[in-house]
């Protein structure tokens, strides 16, 4: 009698251990799904495009700025009222600069010093934020040139020199001069952006000032970055062997099949296609993230690196959300280099207000 109790007991007792290590076999879902809950139920939706675009300031002499002219034509029909720009925000970069120990690499490579400005203005970075958008709360419907120059410096002052560059822009050739807080060394600066072969200098900018538009929106984000590991060269090295793939090889093939046929009539459009199509992402994910990923270091460098490009984008992503909820029933552009691209609409998608267009619909 006691053994039959005891073997029931044991049976009893193996038959929770196995429910229990069934359910622990099963991943969790949460319950709640913030993308299917979409609104508003009244008033114009949030929308926005991504474009995954190329770092043109990688691209040798067969590229030409002109060539983008077809590019800027089909996104200037698409008419969106705002440009987000893979940037860090002036304030972002005066906040950084309280701590140098972290972040001098990120202050040399992403923060250009304000300080020429800051002397013609007599404005610190937040001060001339919060000047900016004093005057633009005001801005007049036809703004004199005097108006746009001093603009244009607190813009400087700000670190948004892209935002300076629109207004630089919107000025007749004649009216690009000093004055109205605008030296002759800022005056020059504005000059050499308007050569500068890059995303935001060649299409965000001119695209902007096109539209009628009195600024970009400075939305990268690199608060994550730290200083370089003591084992610089051992994590440099674990993230090259991960990044050589096959994944890898398809995707600088296919770039180097693109950039041969710029000149052709179509050349910009067939890249960007090939940049935002629906099968990218994943390429871009099975060469860089999803490799540093399963990188067997037991350092774990490759999830390191991976922990700080998910909290960059989604970084990226909370700062595109806080410019629409100012500017509610919007239509944004959002340019920024191709890796983040599906990451963006990935993140973007869980918003309750925001709708996201194909770029492809765009580019064909």
């Amino acid at each position: 009698m006691r053994y039959r109790k005891t073997i029931a007991a044991l049976s009893l007792l193996l038959g929770v251990s196995a429910s229990g290590a069934a359910m622990a076999r099963e991943e969790y879902r949460p319950s709640f799904h913030p993308d299917r809950l979409k609104g508003p139920p009244a008033g114009k939706p949030n929308e926005v495009l991504t474009l995954g675009s190329p770092h043109l300031s990688e691209f040798g002499e067969t590229f030409r700025p002109e060539m983008l002219a077809p590019l800027i034509e089909r996104l200037a029909g698409w008419r969106p009222a705002i440009i987000a720009i893979e940037r860090v925000s002036g304030l972002q970069c005066d906040a950084l600069r309280r701590y140098p120990s972290r972040y001098t690499s990120t202050l040399k490579n992403y923060c250009p010093d304000p300080i020429a400005a800051a002397k013609a203005t007599g404005l610190d970075v937040p001060a001339a934020n919060a000047e900016a958008e004093r005057l633009l709360a005001a801005w007049p419907a036809s703004p004199s040139p005097s108006q746009r120059r001093h603009l244009a410096a607190v813009f400087l002052a700000a670190g948004e020199t892209p935002s300076a560059l629109v207004q630089w822009l919107r000025l007749p050739a004649g009216e690009q001069r000093e004055g109205d807080g605008l030296s002759a060394d800022l005056v020059a600066l504005l000059n050499r952006q308007k050569e500068r072969r890059n995303e935001i200098n060649l299409i965000a900018a001119p695209l902007a000032a096109r539209l009628g538009h009195e600024r970009l929106w400075s939305v990268d984000d690199h608060s994550a970055d730290r200083p370089d590991p003591v084992d610089a060269k051992a994590y440099g090295e674990a993230l090259q062997r991960a990044w050589d793939n096959p994944a890898t090889k398809a995707r600088l093939a296919e770039d180097k099949a693109l950039q041969a046929g710029l000149a052709q009539p179509d050349g910009i459009l067939k890249m960007y296609r090939a940049y935002n199509a629906p099968q990218a992402p994943l390429l871009a994910y099975q060469s860089d993230f999803g490799a540093a990923l399963s990188e067997p270091s037991g350092q774990a460098f490759g999830r390191s690196y991976v922990g700080y490009w998910e909290t960059r984008n989604l970084r990226m992503v909370a700062n595109i959300r806080d410019v629409l909820g100012q500017h509610t029933g919007s239509r944004l552009l959002a340019i920024v280099g191709a890796s983040h691209k599906g990451y963006y609409e990935a993140y973007l998608n869980q918003m309750h207000d925001v709708k996201l267009t194909d770029a492809n619909s765009l580019l064909r």
